[in-house]
């Protein structure tokens, strides 16, 4: 790899340390020297501009599917990792994502946004009057989970199991997953139970909905393959529950450390999109993303081989001060964020994850009078994917 004439000494960022954060001074002050910087693994792409421009780049593809291999990890989810939709290339990729878009299309979303609102409003009247909960187990979790419940047709009593095995499982999503493999492995073969379950439960009754839909299209082995069945429904799950419960907790934490915004959330409910797209920006739960060229390619004078791994940081793109100042502002619509990607690896769950987290913000702010921290929080690492572990706050009754 050749050094750009901007960045001849580039800055470098020890992924690999357990206590590396994507906020972190370092990241900073790397960004304000180089658009990007050396890695572990790779180089990591620091500023806006450069990272929606990678993105969208068809040169390259999603570099994801060496992250078993970085972390020397092996068994059941690293074997699922690379069979999957985000790792596919070509028309492999194509074929999967024609096949599972109209599931998740504004249009079949939003008949079931009553239904979010009403689970988040069952949800909050439980804790309520005590004035206090703990956020993520009582809020972000069973919310999270149940919406993909309804969403896949699975009985909301399944959700404490499904939510405990899909945390285990993100665990392979940060940088501690070589140590907890075991873990991962152990509940990546729990969500596969759930969906052969799912599936034998479909197959004997069939409804119109998204599991049915792809055992429609299983029924032509070359159109969809019984692994890639499988696949797909462990996906859904894992992806849709662990990434909204970090995202809620991420969001809860934005708005304690920055009450005025609260305060004017719970004064113009409509604004509760627009929170969604300020949190995405400034605490994504997906703090990077990579991709891996398909042929050298040359950005800014960097020549970049084929086979590099690059880290796309979305957080630090989402407040590059050559965009985007350094306020929160619920109420102003900002330029484009990275928190759901962009180009053909774009969230795939998007569509969800907006309306439900929207539904969520909005009956929380109505709910919950000046919620503060009800002591200390605990978080996972401030890298690869990472939320609250425990949120405990109060509010006024």
């Amino acid at each position: 790899m050749k050094p750009s004439d901007e960045c001849f000494e580039a800055p470098f960022l020890n992924l690999a340390d357990p206590d590396f954060s994507v906020r972190s001074e370092a990241v900073r002050e790397a960004r304000n020297k180089c658009w990007y910087a050396r890695t572990p693994y790779g180089i990591a792409v620091l500023r806006y501009a450069e990272i929606g421009s990678l993105l969208r780049d068809a040169r390259l593809r999603q570099g994801s599917y060496r992250w078993p291999a970085h972390n020397r990890a092996s068994g059941l989810f690293a074997e699922w990792w690379l069979r999957m939709l985000l790792n596919r290339v070509g028309t492999d990729h194509d074929r999967l994502r024609r096949l599972v878009n109209p599931a998740f299309s504004p249009r079949l979303v939003t008949p079931l946004i009553p239904r979010f609102e009403a689970i988040a409003e069952e949800i909050i009247m439980a804790f309520k009057a005590r004035g206090r909960c703990e956020f993520m187990s009582e809020f972000a979790a069973p919310f999270s989970t149940r919406v993909i419940c309804e969403v896949l047709g699975l009985s909301h009593d399944q959700w404490g199991p499904l939510a405990d095995a899909s945390a285990d499982m993100g665990l392979a999503l940060g940088v501690t997953y070589e140590e907890n493999q075991c873990r991962v492995n152990a509940a990546t073969k729990r969500l596969f139970d759930y969906a052969q379950q799912l599936v034998a439960e479909r197959r004997a009754r069939p409804r119109d909905d998204f599991v049915s839909n792809l055992i429609k299209a299983n029924e032509d082995k070359e159109r969809l393959g019984d692994q890639e069945l499988y696949d797909m429904i462990v996906l859904a799950i894992s992806g849709g529950i662990e990434t909204t419960r970090n995202q809620l907790g991420l969001g809860m934490s934005l708005f304690l450390d920055h009450p005025e915004q609260w305060k004017l959330l719970n004064a113009q409910h409509k604004l509760a999109r627009n929170a969604v797209e300020e949190i995405m920006r400034l605490r994504p739960t997906t703090t990077w993303v990579t991709r891996e060229p398909l042929e050298d390619i040359t950005i800014n004078g960097l020549v970049i081989e084929k086979g590099t791994t690059v880290h796309l940081f979305a957080e630090s793109g989402g407040t590059d001060p050559r965009v985007f100042d350094s306020s929160v502002d619920i109420a102003t619509e900002h330029k484009r964020h990275y928190g759901f990607g962009a180009g053909p690896h774009y969230c795939l769950g998007q569509a969800i994850a907006r309306s439900d987290m929207t539904e969520a913000f909005r009956l929380l702010s109505r709910h919950l009078i000046e919620p503060q921290y009800d002591g200390a929080p605990a978080w996972l690492p401030d890298s690869g994917n990472t939320g609250p572990i425990k949120l405990p706050i109060k509010f006024k009754l």
